[in-house]
């Protein structure tokens, strides 16, 4: 008899779809077997690889990819009883760039873990009562993390009571959380008005956001860090709110041209009110850096390209370690720091000028 041949790559993708589907039917039994291992050995293979020897992962992982096997998310989940899922409730637009950053962060880590990422945005506070009156992560998430959200305690209480590990990223009490992760805003801040004063400016405006709008992340101490320093050297910036709206940086700019003395140099409260007031003030005739420099806070998405003079934080960064720490709590392990707080770094660019004391 003929010995039969492998099916050529062109031969193959004639099968007909009936057989291809007989061709993926293997069960996690059929790999067992084959491999003489148990069930549970098999799943651990692909769910928990560090419970397993390496040369006996290795041999379950040749078999299912010759029997075209690979295991089931569910049934895996109802063998441990987790949902693999990490619930995140965030605040801000999902295109924003710290949300961005952070769920690209999360997300490497999680995925290689086996993990999904159940996103969840709140950005009005009908929506925030909801989610807190429903808890839909009650069921289906192992942790969550909160990321820029300014959370009170009463809320992670009732977060608590779901009972799975809460992570906040750059979001306040955090005592309150299982491990936190955030920039260090009070270093932030300072080195911002400490770059103010030291290039000669007395005249300092500070723009920040509406507390009382917004559901961002608190940003009270970079505010009152920046103050502070400010008044130590014997500095009284004006403050002012830009108003979330359309015509948010046209208002703001109306009220810069209506303060009875013009700014020699604003300091606002994120990138994302800086660079478009940059291009509406030179759209107004006053040129940056020199009539008024402008710096920022984050170094976010653009900041480089416009030359703005701003504070970095590192999201990506940020995210995947309190992914790792979620990961850990996961598995019943404390974090090596669970409250973790990353530099703030001045970043110098075009956008900040020196003038002389007035």
């Amino acid at each position: 008899m003929q010995s039969q041949r492998p099916a050529s790559p062109s031969q193959r993708s004639k099968i007909p779809a009936c057989t291809k589907e007989l061709i993926t039917t293997a069960t996690i039994q059929d790999v067992a077997n084959r491999a003489k291992v148990s069930i549970s050995t098999v799943s651990r293979s692909f769910t928990r690889p560090d419970l397993v020897s390496p040369k006996t992962r290795e041999k379950v992982l040749a078999i299912a990819d010759e029997l075209n096997f690979s295991i089931s998310r569910s049934a895996a989940a109802l063998k441990t009883g987790q949902s693999l899922r990490i619930a995140l409730l965030v605040s801000n637009h999902i295109s924003n760039w710290f949300a961005a950053s952070v769920i690209e962060g999360l997300n490497a880590e999680f995925s290689a873990a086996g993990y999904d990422l159940s996103i969840i945005q709140i950005d009005s506070r009908q929506q925030r009562k909801e989610f807190f009156d429903t808890l839909p992560v009650r069921r289906n998430a192992d942790a969550v993390v909160i990321a820029s959200f300014d959370i009170d305690e009463e809320e992670i209480k009732r977060l608590s009571s779901v009972d799975v590990p809460i992570i906040g990223v750059n979001s306040v009490l955090q005592d309150s959380f299982s491990a936190t992760v955030n920039i260090d805003d009070h270093q932030g801040s300072i080195l911002a008005a400490r770059h103010l004063i030291q290039l000669g400016h007395r005249r300092i405006l500070y723009v920040r956001t509406n507390p009382a709008q917004s559901l961002h992340f608190s940003v009270q101490e970079r505010v009152e860090s920046f103050l502070g320093y400010c008044r130590e050297q014997g500095i009284e910036p004006t403050v002012i709110t830009a108003e979330e709206g359309t015509y948010r940086i046209d208002n703001l700019i109306t009220q810069i041209l209506s303060l009875p003395d013009m700014p020699t140099a604003i300091a606002c409260q994120e990138d994302g009110i800086a660079i478009p007031l940059i291009f509406q003030l030179e759209r107004n005739g006053f040129s940056v850096p020199s009539d008024i420099s402008v710096i920022g806070y984050d170094d976010s998405t653009y900041a480089h390209d416009v030359g703005l003079t701003t504070i970095r934080q590192l999201p990506i960064d940020m995210a995947r370690s309190a992914a790792r720490k979620t990961l850990n709590l996961i598995e019943g392990h404390s974090p090596d720091k669970p409250n973790e707080v990353f530099p703030a770094h001045l970043v110098v660019r075009s956008s900040t000028a020196r003038v002389e004391d007035r």
